[in-house]
């Protein structure tokens, strides 16, 4: 048998010429036309490079990728690493590009994260469509497109929709327009329980609006300071969603102290009417409320975000409490998280302080972390701290009631709910 072989030359030019196939495949379109959604794609040179050869590697991992938790953005999630900075137990896919726009996004979203078949969508997004000149209208449009196709492709998956971080109009980002865009994004997932909004923006915006340098050294990239906050913000609803892994929990109650959650479910909780504090509704033996918005998992008493944005409910023990008692517990809120601690009726604001007040120079509280809170009870007076720090030194109470946590916005966590009678 005669053997043929080709020249070396002829050889590289094929394989160059089939890599630059592959690579075409990932090229922004030269025009706008026929193409979906609205407002900016960027075509500089630099960018289209970036385009191309990221989303190239990232079709070589399509299938070592399969389930991961996806985070899909711009510069901002591209700068948290391929591994977004080992924050999570999970497995990860960093799937931000610089410079990419909503509308961009929205091309790239089949390829580029549906082909993972991801176990959920952490998203941010907008704040290069600003520098383009678009309208936050527009930029939502791009948004509920791409949340229509998630939601197609996959009607359970988790999606995490975090608001539009501050920059500064330096930036060609000012607050006004920045508040705009969150404030449609709110509007455009209202009353979708499958999309989790967390809010970011507050979280990192100062008094005027505008991100501050000790964690956005340029005021729009987020430094290690910036990718910790959000990563610790992220954290609780990720692990509420069962999206990343959970550290166990043996905490032992110290001797003389009743554990009024019993980390499993709701038993000795239930619902009350708000102004008489009637009974009406009884948890035992349910990890959850009717309408979800309590939940017990993963050793913790959960107040979920609200779908809505803000709703307000109470959680009350069955229980009531006339003698003296010492009540200790543990809390987590996310960014801007508002909740309370009723204490025989009187509600002591349980909040993600330094954001969301009204104790905002506490100098021990941990954002994003677990924080103690201790409530002394004599007679009819409360003296309650937070990580040993004074909330309130005579906290006014009825002779009896009930202990009771209030949901308003945010996720609230709280663990480690015990009572000590004295």
């Amino acid at each position: 048998m005669r053997r043929f072989f080709l020249p070396q030359a002829l050889c590289l030019l094929l394989l160059t010429s089939l890599h630059a196939q592959d690579a075409s495949a990932f090229d922004i379109p030269k025009t706008d036309e026929g193409l979906p959604g609205a407002g900016p794609i960027r075509r500089y040179d630099w960018f289209q490079k970036l385009w191309t050869r990221k989303r190239s590697a990232w079709a070589k991992e399509v299938d070592v990728k399969q389930g991961a938790l996806v985070f899909f953005g711009d510069s901002i999630t591209q700068g948290w690493g391929d591994n977004i900075g080992g924050a999570f137990d999970a497995e990860v896919a960093n799937r931000g590009i610089s410079g990419d726009t909503t509308r961009g996004m929205l091309l790239r979203l089949k390829e580029d994260v549906l082909s993972l078949k991801p176990s959920g969508v952490v998203m941010l997004m907008g704040t290069n469509d600003l520098e383009e000149g678009a309208e936050p209208a527009v930029i939502a449009g791009n948004l509920k497109l791409i949340i229509a196709e998630l939601k197609a492709a996959n009607s359970e998956m988790p999606i995490v929709l975090c608001n539009v971080f501050p920059s500064h109009e330096s930036k060609k980002r000012p607050a006004e327009k920045i508040k705009e865009i969150n404030k449609l994004y709110a509007a455009a997932v209202k009353g979708d329980r499958q999309i989790t909004v967390i809010n970011t923006w507050a979280l990192f915006a100062n008094e005027k609006g505008n991100a501050r340098k000790a964690e956005f050294n340029d005021l729009l990239h987020p430094n290690k300071v910036g990718y910790q906050m959000w990563g610790n913000t992220l954290r609780p609803v990720l692990e509420t969603l069962n999206l990343v892994g959970v550290p166990v929990d043996d905490f032992k109650p110290e001797p003389g102290y009743e554990m009024l959650f019993n980390g499993k479910d709701l038993t000795g909780w239930g619902y009350r009417q708000k102004k008489t504090l009637k009974k009406t509704e009884n948890f035992d033996g349910k990890i959850n409320s009717k309408e979800h918005r309590y939940l017990a998992k993963h050793g913790r008493l959960i107040v979920t975000t609200p779908p809505e944005g803000r709703a307000f409910t109470q959680l009350w023990t069955h229980q009531e409490f006339g003698s003296d008692f010492t009540l200790k517990l543990e809390f987590r809120a996310n960014a801007g998280a508002d909740s309370g601690v009723f204490i025989r009726k009187p509600q002591l604001q349980c909040r993600d302080y330094l954001v969301a007040g009204p104790y905002k120079e506490l100098k021990k509280y941990k954002a994003g972390d677990w924080n103690e809170i201790v409530v002394e009870v004599k007679g009819r007076v409360a003296h309650c701290t937070c990580n040993g720090e004074v909330l309130e030194s005579e906290f006014k109470l009825p002779p009896s009631g009930p202990i009771g946590l209030e949901g308003d916005r945010g996720q609230m966590e709280y663990r480690r709910i015990r009572l000590k009678r004295n």
